[in-house]
């Protein structure tokens, strides 16, 4: 059975929210998220998205030497516009413990940047007559599949880029940055839904600090006994 194009991109929130955002033990255990000024961050790696982002990455420096002049400002631009993509997830994960404003920003400009390649990998083809592979070409379905695939890496297309002829090594691209586009707006989409329901980082200190305030004022600190004995 072939499966619609969206049914091949595993979902991009399928990791536990431990898995996405990092770990922090205290004495062994893990305080609470909700509880946490600054909750855990970082753990980019687990994104599928960011995954994703380092296939092309390392894929576009493959293609880029086969196929595009390394003296053009096409092979910069290119070059650039990839590793925008991974780098501004990383650091998207990292900043989301004090900022979801910079964490939204920069995860859409990840997907701004791998737009941008899109459309280099398109003007390749286009330029030299070559088809764009529409989703039912059998080639297309077989290089979607490998998102399946548990423990993908660059290695898993390595020889559709470094071994292929130049419509295939392009056409793969296409269909591994429209995988990390459907990522990356699944990824913004629940952002956007964390923000507008949770709030940011300065909504947090103020709950924080409210918090801290109530219990203060129900929980008195306890009178000094002898301030109260007669002399």
């Amino acid at each position: 059975m072939i499966l619609p194009d969206h049914d091949a991109i595993i979902a991009v929130m399928e990791e536990s929210p431990r898995q996405r955002n990092g770990t922090n033990r205290t004495n062994g255990t893990h305080k609470p998220e909700e509880s946490r000024i600054i909750p855990p961050h970082g753990g980019y790696r687990n994104l599928k998205s960011y995954q994703a982002a380092e296939i092309i990455y390392d894929a576009t420096n493959a293609f880029c030497a086969r196929f595009i002049n390394p003296r053009s400002r096409t092979f910069d631009q290119m070059v650039q516009a990839a590793r925008s993509g991974k780098q501004n997830i990383a650091e998207a994960s990292q900043d989301s413990g004090t900022s979801k404003k910079t964490e939204l920003k920069l995860t859409g400009v990840a997907r701004g940047s791998l737009q941008e390649l899109l459309e280099d990998y398109k003007d390749f083809l286009r330029q030299r007559n070559l088809p764009i592979w529409p989703k039912e070409h059998p080639q297309a379905e077989a290089i979607r599949r490998l998102a399946y695939q548990s423990d993908r890496s660059y290695s898993s297309y390595q020889s559709y880029v470094e071994e292929s002829p130049s419509e295939v090594a392009a056409n793969t691209m296409l269909c591994l940055i429209h995988q990390a586009n459907y990522l990356l707006d699944r990824q913004l989409e629940s952002l956007e839904r964390q923000f507008l329901e949770e709030g940011g980082f300065t909504e947090r200190l103020y709950r924080a600090r409210t918090q801290k305030r109530r219990s203060q004022s129900s929980n008195p600190p306890p009178r000094n006994r002898g301030s109260d004995e007669s002399h």
